[in-house]
């Protein structure tokens, strides 16, 4: 019970998730976009067979998508472990793995029922009639990004705990 608070936050980033992929893939067409703040922000609608930021998407192996689906699986346990096995009062590390887990699951749901994850929030910026862009992103992969750097965040905060043995004179 201790934990319900940290789960409640992967079950709310997973709600989030599957709810503005849903609106998306329901209301803007496929490689549409719909700008938000020009020249910075759009939503688009489009499918990512690949990791994130669509790493490995043209790879026409179909040992791909099973090695994504694998490798997502994998961080999911070593998540739960690594958050069952910690403090419960290291706030900062439970809601970067928390975080992590949510988005984990949300991306794995588009992966099982789909082969694919929808993506739809576009940066990026005009300059000098050039446009440089990061790859499209969804709600699921802004929680991992935000645990992952919670969870740098928290390295930074506790040293090594670990002292260096005393020279012997």
């Amino acid at each position: 019970m201790k934990r319900a608070h940290y789960l409640a936050l992967s079950a709310l980033v997973i709600i989030a998730d599957l709810i503005t992929k849903a609106l998306v893939s329901r209301y803007v067409e496929m490689h549409d976009a719909i700008t938000v703040i020009p020249d910075f922000f759009q939503i688009v609608h489009v499918r990512n067979t690949g990791a994130a930021f669509g790493i490995g998407a043209n790879a026409s192996s179909r040992i791909v998508p099973l090695l994504l689906n694998v490798g997502a699986l994998g961080v999911f346990c070593v998540v739960v472990v690594y958050a069952v096995r910690s403090a419960v009062t290291d706030r900062m590390l439970q809601v970067g793995l928390h975080l992590i887990l949510g988005g984990a699951i949300g991306n794995l749901v588009d992966r099982f029922r789909f082969g694919y994850v929808v993506d739809f929030l576009r940066f990026y910026l005009t300059i000098g009639g050039r446009e440089h862009e990061w790859p499209s992103f969804n709600v699921a992969d802004s929680a991992i990004c935000i645990g992952i750097a919670l969870l740098f965040l928290d390295m930074r905060r506790k040293p090594e705990q670990t002292e260096a043995p005393a020279a012997v004179a």
